[in-house]
């Protein structure tokens, strides 16, 4: 008994120690385990998208719309994504070049092309043969403006609408004479779109600019042409030149006073867009997560006051799978314009 009461003291010292040393082992462990877990959650959160730069190409030079429009994206993205995002400029070859560029580039979410209804639908059906394949070689994002055309006239051209414009034409073939950008711009296609549909003969007169052509029209030697917003409001607004109608078939919001061509001519719908495409084969959720931060720029009525201003009108939120089905659907509409304008590459 006296034993064990003499042991006593030591054995709960030893079960003291023993104890301590377990939790010792485990306070080690558990420390282990944390700091093992705060690297992985590091590591994880490093790889997350985007963790570095963003390039934000685009196939024209600056200060074009496409341009103005890009920095106006780019510097919302940054904000949002909290990376910087880099606008680059690759013009040349109908904006071919910039896309082949980005069609090249890994499929990882960090090249990105400021794409065009000339880029993805003109150009390919136009230079043959072509380097890109707007299907193939990239996964659609969003669709982010519109551009509107409108049909203008030199004052003292008789006709002040669409209907007067086709009678007018049609009374005297080969009389008059449209300007347009070149061979296969817009400009050109509409117009060429435009008298299949009609049956008109008004003669292509095609200039290395809009300026030049547009000087002409005001001094009388070109009688009609189509314009961007950009260049035919200041110009309507201040009376220098007629409005006769509008390229898309949807109302203008731009000019609401100025009716769609559509309203004449049945059917007639052609516009020109903006939007944002990556390498084919970025990961989905990549691209939807650029989606879905491109769509709340959409929204904010900041930026649609600035589309506005650049003279583009906001286009409707699309979802990666709804752009990828418009753009698939409108090739072979420009690939026929081209066919039967007979617009080759100047």
């Amino acid at each position: 008994m006296t034993i064990a009461l003499r042991q006593a003291p030591f054995l709960r010292a030893a079960a003291f120690g023993a104890a301590s040393v377990a939790v010792a082992a485990f306070v080690a462990a558990f420390g282990a385990l944390a700091v093992f877990v705060s690297t992985t959650t590091d590591a994880l959160a490093q790889a997350g998208y985007p963790n570095r730069p963003i390039k934000l190409v685009v196939p024209y030079p600056p200060g074009a719309l496409t341009d103005l429009l890009a920095r106006a994206i780019g510097e919302r993205l940054s904000a949002s994504l909290r990376q910087p995002v880099i606008v680059d400029n690759k013009p040349g070859a109908g904006t071919l070049l910039g896309a082949e560029f980005v069609a090249k580039q890994a499929a990882d979410g960090y090249t990105l092309l400021m794409a065009t209804s000339t880029t993805l639908g003109i150009s390919p059906a136009l230079y043959r043969p072509s380097p890109i394949d707007p299907i193939r070689d990239f996964a659609p994002i969003s669709q982010v403006g519109s551009v509107n055309f409108f049909l203008i006239a030199n004052p003292a051209f008789p006709a002040k609408n669409v209907r007067e414009m086709i009678e007018t034409i049609r009374k005297s073939p080969s009389k008059y004479n449209y300007a347009s950008v070149g061979s296969g711009s817009p400009h050109h296609l509409f117009m060429e779109t435009l008298k299949t549909e009609v049956g008109l003969e008004i003669q292509h007169v095609p200039y290395k600019g809009t300026p030049a052509a547009l000087t002409d029209l005001l001094a009388g030697a070109i009688q009609v042409m189509f314009a961007d917003a950009t260049i035919a409001l200041p110009n309507i607004q201040a009376g220098k030149v007629i409005a006769l109608g509008t390229s898309a078939a949807k109302q203008t919001t731009l000019l609401p006073g100025v009716p769609p061509i559509a309203a004449t001519v049945p059917g007639f719908d052609w516009q020109a867009w903006q939007g944002i495409v990556a390498p084919a084969g970025t990961p989905t959720e990549i691209v939807a997560r650029l989606s879905a931060e491109l769509q709340k720029i959409q929204a904010t009525p900041e930026f649609r006051d600035q589309l506005f201003r650049f003279g583009m009108e906001p286009h409707a939120p699309q979802t990666p799978a709804q752009f990828a089905a418009s753009l698939a659907a409108e090739q072979p509409r420009w690939a026929k314009a081209i066919k039967d304008s007979g617009a080759k590459v100047d």
